[in-house]
């Protein structure tokens, strides 16, 4: 700062100084005034100052207390820490209470996660009596899992109800060839779940909502109505409070379908994959409570694109250029080029290159950050925004676990003209896209999933590590008992004799015939060996 105007803002501030004073003099000061105190003519002056002395006693014998109780309290809590056996009085249940869910809390988060998904869903399926698979309309023979269905079927009387969710993101032909397919084997809906509800805290009045004519389409909620009936009706039939479970592999909208039913936020939704990791019971009415549930663990002998679309481990956890290609070499090239507006490309790393410039993705040195590029259309895939569709078998064979007898059974206690009727207004009611707007993909078939909890990777490779630590102990112990033999058999032998007999012939004989001070350096010699064999030992 330059001299000159440092000067001028001192002048400033000085000149603002004196102003201040100045108008301070206008008011005038007001000084606080003194307690002028009990006034020498007051009555019973003497009685009064008393009273008031023995309160600020009383006041600070309180204060001494207080302290000295806080004191003691500390002391307690240092002692419990200390020593366990000691328990605090006043604090004792509320205590014990914490303890319990902290030691439940450390008990979940050192489990291992697929582990505690696999005991959560087997709760769900138990709880509930109709239980609804939710899949992805752009890919529905995917998001089936043949060893949960099973399991269902296995559980006795429990009807399975399949969901199309994400129908807005398909074409209306497709959509409806999908439907008429999965209606021969299970009823199924057509439902698009609407992604951004009203919190409970944050309630939208409805004055404004009626001035909101044009929702937008993330909003609008279709095929509510038509699985509600469907819930409804049966609940009627079967004459008792029915329990709903929600299914499904990650990220195929099983927390928003709740949502949506509810019309509030209650379970918690998101980008990333398996946001839900317990059983989350939210009661629709007073007969109707559904039960939201983590996702399938996926088998690890699926195929690659299977893997990188239905796995719950992030991106970053997933190689990201192994999964996205796996999940390009599905898609048809010729729309993908369309869809990204990239050049025609003749491998995965060509189309993500050309796909990092595209988007602005770049490296330091200014290179295509090609991992970037991965990431990005992995998310997309997997994410509620991209349009893409499968074509449906040909022919319709009913799955290994399913026969005639179990499909009129599951289909039995629910009105399927009325689902129809719904369905079909769902679909009219749906902004679909176009077909030469949409990739077409190439499904991988059904999605083996893993139930029991000894099947899941992480435990096999454990339990064969716990195998060969066993065999690797077994081997140790029997090589110790050799060893002991061995150890045997040398220490019979002392450590002399052994220096002894490794003296060579000569040397023996030579001590024969050699004169009387060579025989005493040699048995110096000797004497030297013998130490230091015993200093070994």
């Amino acid at each position: 700062m330059t001299c000159h105007k440092r000067y001028k803002i001192q002048k400033k501030v000085r000149e603002h100084h004196r102003k201040l004073r100045k108008e301070a003099k206008k008011r005038g000061r007001k000084k606080p005034r003194k307690d002028p105190g009990v006034p020498n003519s007051a009555p019973f002056k003497e009685a009064l100052l008393r009273e008031a002395e023995l309160r600020k006693q009383q006041l600070e014998e309180l204060k001494q207390q207080q302290k000295l109780d806080r004191q003691n309290e500390r002391n307690k809590k240092r002692k419990l820490e200390t020593d366990p056996d000691v328990k605090l009085s006043n604090t004792e249940p509320v205590t014990e209470e914490l303890g319990q869910r902290k030691a439940k809390k450390a008990k979940t988060s050192k489990q291992n996660p697929k582990r505690l998904y696999c005991q959560e869903l087997k709760k769900v399926i138990e709880a509930s009596d109709v239980v609804l698979e939710v899949l992805d309309a752009r890919d529905p023979l995917g998001c089936r899992c043949p060893q949960v269905e099973e399991a269902i079927i296995r559980g006795g009387q429990k009807k399975l109800v399949l969901v199309l969710n994400k129908s807005d993101l398909v074409p209306k032909e497709n959509l409806e060839n999908w439907l008429s397919y999965l209606n021969k084997e299970l009823p199924t809906v057509v439902f698009k779940a609407s992604t951004q509800q009203k919190d409970k805290r944050k309630r939208i009045k409805l004055e404004k909502v009626k001035k909101k004519a044009a929702l937008s389409k993330s909003e609008v909620c279709v095929g509510k109505q038509g699985l509600w009936k469907l819930l409804e009706g049966f609940q009627k039939t079967s004459g008792k409070a029915i329990h709903v479970g929600v299914i499904g592999f990650p990220n195929v909208g099983k927390s928003s379908v709740i949502n949506s039913l509810k019309q509030e936020q209650i379970c918690s939704v998101g980008v990333s994959m398996g946001l839900t990791r317990c059983m989350q019971l939210v009661p629709l009415d007073t007969q109707i409570t559904i039960i939201d549930s983590p996702c399938f663990i996926v088998s690890p002998l699926n195929s690659a694109p299977a893997l990188a679309l239905r796995s719950p481990a992030s991106i970053e956890v997933v190689r990201p250029l192994e999964a996205a290609s796996a999940i390009l070499s599905q898609a048809d090239a010729q729309q993908v080029v369309l869809k990204f507006t990239v050049p025609v490309f003749t491998n995965s790393l060509e189309f993500f290159t050309s796909f990092a410039q595209r988007r602005g993705l770049h490296q330091k040195g200014g290179s295509p950050n090609v991992e970037g590029a991965a990431k990005v259309l992995w998310s997309e895939w997997t994410g509620a925004f991209l349009g893409y569709y499968c074509h449906p078998p040909a022919s319709w064979t009913p799955p290994p676990h399913f026969n005639e007898s179990i499909v009129t059974d599951m289909k039995w206690g629910f009105d399927l003209e009325e689902l129809e009727k719904n369905n079909a207004h769902s679909i009219q009611a749906i902004k679909s896209p176009h077909l030469a707007s949409s990739i077409l993909f190439q499904s991988s078939g059904l999605t083996n999933g893993v139930i029991d909890e000894k099947d899941i990777p992480e435990e096999l490779l454990k339990q064969k590590k716990q195998k060969q630590e066993q065999e690797s102990y077994e081997d140790v112990d029997d090589q110790g008992i050799v060893d002991e033999e061995g150890d045997d058999e040398s220490l019979a032998m002392s450590p002399a004799e052994e220096a002894c007999e490794t003296l060579p012939e000569k040397s023996r004989a030579d001590k024969q015939s050699a004169p009387s001070f060579v025989l005493d350096k040699m048995t110096e010699e000797e004497d030297d060996v013998y130490d230091f064999s015993t200093d070994y030992v």
